[in-house]
């Protein structure tokens, strides 16, 4: 058996890891990537998750025909997949091993590809396997030839002309919205009988009132009992579906790791357990991206990078705890975001503050696009005049909460975007508007 040694092997070829691997190699150092699949040469975001979906839902949201979307999205992939291999295979102290990465113990890794089998000793070891997504217990799934995932459903041939998704979380009202602007009948079932709970109850009402109106069927507190080919058992009623996509979460892959032989400890959730730093319960191993849990996002696997980068060659001032603003984006229509606290949150911590509120209608570019609906909130320290967090739900809020999270980051008072000089007509400018719109 093949045996070869690494300063650093990093398992796994998503954001986090390919960074880290070109970074390592600009130090003068080397770096083995292994990765099971090639397919997922870039990681989630690249090939199965953030770009070629929300190539998907810009397609639909265009009214362009499923089939274009798809040859669209099939080229957007191919870019960004080739872009990410060669962006980290082509330093010349970076190398690539097709396989299966198994533990031997905490420096020696087997790896398997076919009939042929390898061992590789790193001083230091990355894990970067990213996550997948979670089928639940239910009569009939395994068996069920059209049941999909978020994976497979921007894998289809065809459009469904109708469609079942068990799941009202963020991943399954993306696919809902997309799917519906493409044409296909949408039904969401969801077990809870709240919808969108961690949301504030006024922004729940307001997505939910858009989606019903928009033509989704979504029912909640029903509890799916069976799956067969074409139909969904649930609340005692029967769903006719073509296909049925099942997004109720996702789990770490971690699977054939070993990890036990490394000694490396998971969380109550599952999740590989890191400190501050990104380290496991292993000196000489690290946990970076989805693998590790928190927020499954593309720009907090780059954080990680930015993160651990600082502990090889930096100050070793970064941390993960450092990390208390993170925005986040829903690419429903129009799209949700939020950063920091919510009126739900302030009120169960105890926290004192002013709301800021208003509709997105009276904001011009609102009217421009033909677009209206929404809500723009802010809550803001009484004390200090700063930003403790804000929820948008209108029309480019992906592009909008940035400039919140900066504001927040900065600690700059909420008066500095309530009176800032923006170009006309954005969605930005309705900032001015709503720190103007104090609830009393």
């Amino acid at each position: 058996m093949e045996t070869r040694h690494f300063k650093n092997i990093i398992i796994g070829f998503g954001k986090a890891g390919r960074a880290l691997a070109k970074t390592l190699s600009q130090h003068g150092e080397e770096a083995l990537i292994i990765e099971r699949d090639q397919a997922m040469y870039g990681g989630t975001c690249p090939n199965v998750g953030c770009a070629p979906s929300k190539t998907l839902i810009v397609a639909g949201q265009k009214n362009m025909n499923f089939s274009e979307a798809m040859a669209t999205k099939y080229k957007v992939r191919e870019i960004l997949h080739n872009g990410a291999y060669h962006g980290a295979a082509d330093e010349p102290l970076v190398y690539v091993m097709d396989g299966i990465a198994r533990f031997i113990n905490q420096e020696t890794l087997e790896v398997v590809n076919g009939d042929k089998i390898s061992k590789v000793i790193g001083e230091r070891i990355f894990i970067n396997t990213g996550a997948t997504p979670v089928i639940p217990e239910i009569s009939g799934i395994q068996e069920s030839k059209n049941v999909i995932t978020s994976e497979g459903a921007m894998e289809l041939s065809e459009l469904p002309k109708k469609i079942v998704i068990i799941g009202a979380g963020y991943i399954g009202l993306e696919f809902a919205g997309m799917f519906n602007k493409f044409g296909s009948k949408v039904t969401i079932l969801e077990p809870h009988s709240t919808f969108l709970p961690k949301e504030d109850d006024d922004i729940s009402r307001e997505i939910f009132k858009d989606l019903k109106a928009s033509g989704v069927e979504i029912h909640l507190g029903v509890k799916v009992e069976k799956i067969t080919d074409s139909e969904v058992l649930a609340g005692g009623q029967t769903y006719s579906a073509d296909k049925i996509l099942v997004a109720t979460g996702r789990r770490p892959n971690i699977t054939d790791l070993n990890l036990e032989k490394a000694g490396v400890e998971l969380s109550e959730s599952g999740y590989i357990k890191v400190d501050d730093d990104l380290k496991t319960s292993t000196e000489n191993i690290w946990a970076l991206g989805d693998v590790r849990g928190g927020g499954q996002f593309y720009y907090l696997s780059t954080d990680d990078f930015r993160i651990v980068n600082n502990q090889l060659f930096g100050d070793h001032s970064r941390k993960l705890s450092d990390r208390t603003l993170v925005p986040y984006s829903v690419f429903i229509s129009p799209t949700l975001s939020r950063i920091g606290l919510d009126e739900k949150q302030a009120k169960k911590a105890g926290v004192n503050y002013r709301l800021f509120k208003m509709a997105a209608a009276p904001i011009v570019k609102s009217k421009v696009v033909q677009d209206t609906r929404g809500i723009l909130k802010a809550l803001v320290d009484p004390k200090t005049d700063e930003i403790l967090g804000a929820t948008l739900y209108h029309e480019d809020s992906h592009e909008v909460i940035n400039l919140v999270s900066l504001a927040m980051k900065m600690h700059t008072p909420y008066q500095i975007l309530r009176d800032q000089i923006f170009t006309h007509p954005t969605m930005g400018e309705g900032l001015n508007d709503l720190f103007q719109n104090e609830v009393k």
